[in-house]
């Protein structure tokens, strides 16, 4: 199989995947509700909601970390290795979320459940905004720079080299923010409209999800409209050519509304973005203002993982590096130049059947604990775990 065609096999490996952890996001965005609760019992049945999915999310999530490294070593090493402070913070709150799961109702807990709840109100915000950050990167570039030869210096083998900030300066970036606080208000949609499907029998926490989906679904929108807005009136990067056939695979230059272009050129994404799009409004309007809707998890989630797929799409292909450079253009990351070997992608495509398998965790856990939780069962002693 040639080269690109491996190339471009991972990309979408990647892009569901990363659509996959955008929907369990849900499980950050309810942390953040939780201090919403009007009584102890509301809290306790969404915790305990949350509890039976959040390894599900973590899961997702290194899977997904997994697969760019296997695939595009070189963006794991220049963003990873390079953006220092963005990962580590997006690191230190999934492992307090690990850590407030576990240690949340153990006896003898000395801090006490408030404490773990603010780990996990923490990994909810600060998770779900960075994660948005680190992809809106993606588009919006990077200050790095790549230089393959550095590896023959013995005294500074270093192939990328980042801003002195490491990662400050993207995560205090107004664009970055603005996809950053989007997702964060998704995650806090879909939590409610979760919610409203896990949990039965509580009528009074029922209304208030409602008000959550509406309050936060309409932020949600400002700041994605924003969000886009931007994207397709921003410059991009566009490998050069010559007779259309790319040249130089590090040889870049810039273009004025090049997403844009990309969406008229990619066509099917856009018409996935739009579907996406539609799905969302959907699913916020009917899980605010129908009576006793509760399935808009379903069209919101499946919407968002549209319009995420087509957002990795376009970001890609069609000759658009990926990680755009903003200390020199042409030490851009595509998926041309920053890929693994033919050899490992093509070995690693074999050993990519597992992840169905994963796909098929998700869907196998879910429906075994789709059992909706209510009032009774977290009185019952023995039952609340979280």
């Amino acid at each position: 199989m040639e080269l690109f065609y491996l190339q471009a096999y991972w990309w979408i490996l990647i892009s569901v995947l990363g659509a996959a952890l955008v929907f369990l996001l849900f499980v950050q965005g309810g942390q953040t509700l939780l201090w919403g609760a009007e009584t102890k019992l509301q809290r306790t049945m969404m915790v305990n909601s949350l509890g039976r999915k959040w390894e599900l999310t973590f899961t997702t999530l290194v899977v997904f970390g997994g697969a760019f490294f296997a695939s595009f070593p070189l963006f794991y090493s220049t963003s990873f290795g390079g953006a220092y402070w963005l990962w580590m913070l997006i690191l230190i709150s999934f492992v307090l979320q690990a850590v407030s799961y576990k240690y949340r109702r153990e006896p003898g807990n000395l801090y006490g459940t408030r404490t773990y709840d603010i780990f996990l109100f923490f990994n909810g915000c600060v998770g779900c905004i960075l994660l948005g950050v680190a992809v809106a990167m993606m588009f919006f570039g990077g200050e790095f720079t790549v230089t393959m030869t550095n590896v023959l210096d013995t005294s500074a083998p270093v192939i990328s080299v980042w801003a002195p900030s490491h990662g400050i300066e993207a995560i205090f970036n107004w664009k970055n923010l603005l996809l950053g606080f989007a997702v964060l208000f998704l995650a806090r949609t879909q939590a409610a409209l979760y919610f409203q499907l896990n949990i039965d029998g509580d009528d009074a926490l029922f209304k208030a999800n409602k008000r959550r989906v509406l309050v936060n679904g309409v932020i949600f929108v400002v700041f994605f409209l924003a969000f886009m807005g931007v994207l397709l009136t921003s410059r991009g990067l566009q490998a050069t050519s010559q007779g259309g056939i790319p040249t130089l695979l590090h040889s870049f230059e810039w273009v004025d509304y090049k997403y844009f272009h990309n969406y008229i050129t990619l066509w099917w994404c856009l018409i996935m973005l739009l579907l996406g799009v539609v799905a969302v409004l959907y699913g916020i309007g009917a899980g605010a203002l129908c009576k006793h809707f509760k399935n808009g998890l379903w069209f919101t989630g499946l919407g968002a993982t549209l319009v995420v797929i087509s957002l990795f799409w376009v970001a890609g292909f069609n000759d658009t590096p990926y990680f755009p450079s903003l200390l020199d253009p042409n030490c851009s990351l595509s998926i041309r130049n920053s890929s693994s070997s033919h050899f490992t992608l093509e070995v690693m495509s074999w050993v990519s059947v597992i992840i169905p398998f994963v796909l098929g965790y998700i869907i196998y856990v879910w429906y075994a604990l789709r059992k909706p939780i209510t009032p009774k069962e977290m009185e019952t002693p023995g039952e609340e775990k979280y």
